[in-house]
C-alpha cells in the first residue's frame, strides 16, 4: 500500500520498501512534505531520516534542527546541482506574522542567534521571510540558486523576530551533514 500510493506521487522515482526495518527509500524530487503526507494517508507514520545523494560527495545535504524551548523546526538543505540548492523548513512556536531568516556566518550558539555572525555571502545567506500562520506554523519550500550545501556546513541558519535581520534573533541552530537517502 506504501509502494502504490507513493509511486502515484510526482517526483517520485523509485520506491523501496524494507518491512523488517520499518523503513522505506525514496528516489525523487518532491518536496519532503508532499512525500510524508502521501505516507502517511496509508494510516501510517512518517519521519525523515537523511536525504542525499549516495556516492556523490560533490552534491550533497545538510540539516540544521530547532530544538526547543519554545521554537521547534528542521530546516533541510540538498544539493541538486552545482548550482542549486533545494530548501525546505518547518517551523513550530514562532509568533504570527513575517520572520527574516537567514543564512549566517559562524555556528557558534553561545549567545544563541546574536552570536551567529553576519549574513553569509551576501546575498546568497539571505533566506528572505517565513511566513507564519496563526498557530505559529511556518513551512518553506524552494530553490536557491548559487548555494552550495558543502560550504555550509558549520555555519548557522538564524531565525528574527521579525522582517528586519538587525536584532539578535530569536533562535538558531548550526547546520550539520545530512546522512544519505532515507
Amino acid at each position: 500500500a506504501v509502494k502504490s500510493k507513493l509511486q502515484t506521487v510526482e517526483g517520485v522515482k523509485n520506491v523501496n520498501v524494507d518491512l523488517d526495518n520499518q523503513v522505506v527509500r525514496i528516489l525523487g524530487s518532491s518536496p519532503v512534505k508532499t512525500m510524508t503526507e502521501a505516507l502517511e494517508q496509508t494510516g501510517r507514520k512518517a519521519r525523515l531520516i537523511g536525504q542525499g545523494v549516495p556516492d556523490d560527495f560533490l552534491i550533497s545535504a545538510a540539516v540544521a534542527e530547532f530544538k526547543g524551548p519554545d521554537i521547534f523546526g528542521v530546516v533541510r538543505l540538498a544539493q541538486v546541482n552545482m548550482e542549486l540548492t533545494r530548501i525546505e523548513a518547518n517551523f513550530s512556536g514562532l509568533s504570527p506574522g513575517k520572520h527574516a531568516w537567514s543564512i549566517n556566518e559562524f555556528g557558534d550558539l553561545t549567545r544563541g542567534a546574536a552570536s551567529t555572525g553576519k549574513l553569509y555571502g551576501p546575498p546568497l545567506g539571505d533566506l528572505g521571510t517565513l511566513d507564519v500562520d496563526e498557530k505559529g506554523e511556518a513551512f518553506y519550500s524552494g530553490p536557491k540558486e548559487k548555494l552550495r550545501v558543502a560550504d555550509l556546513i558549520g555555519r548557522a541558519i538564524a531565525v528574527y523576530a521579525t522582517e528586519d535581520k538587525s536584532d539578535p534573533g530569536l533562535t538558531a541552530a548550526v547546520i550539520a551533514r545530512s546522512a544519505g537517502v532515507g
